[in-house]
């Protein structure tokens, strides 16, 4: 689905997690804001800095540890009013947009996007 920007978002992680399947996962907090963004926990994994994670990333291996279930990255694109995304995937109230006409991708939340329709 396209979007268009209404207001601008900037990250606040400048070293967002990165996760591939199997990788062992430390789950600690449930994020509590006022924003609405549920199922989102405080995870770390090894030799990376402790970064935000969908519980539909989050799963148990075969001796019950949280694993990452799936490849994920928590990287989140900076973006400006005006500006045209492509939402490729929506979890929890954030969504996986690429920049139309460019090639920077990663989380937006999806109350700075406005549904585009044709017409």
């Amino acid at each position: 689905m396209d979007y268009r920007v209404i207001q601008t978002h900037r990250s606040e992680f400048p070293h967002p997690i990165t996760l591939q399947p199997g990788d062992p996962l430390q789950v600690g907090e449930r994020y509590q804001g006022p924003e609405g963004w549920d199922n989102w926990y405080l995870c770390q994994t090894p030799g990376q800095a402790a970064g935000w994670v969908p519980a539909q990333v989050i799963g148990r291996n075969a001796q019950g540890d949280a694993v990452a279930a799936e490849a994920y990255c928590a990287r989140e694109l900076d973006v400006d009013v005006g500006q045209h995304v492509r939402g490729e995937r929506e979890l929890n109230s954030w969504v996986w947009c690429e920049l139309v006409g460019g090639t920077t991708s990663g989380w937006v939340p999806l109350g700075v996007l406005a549904p585009m329709t044709d017409g």
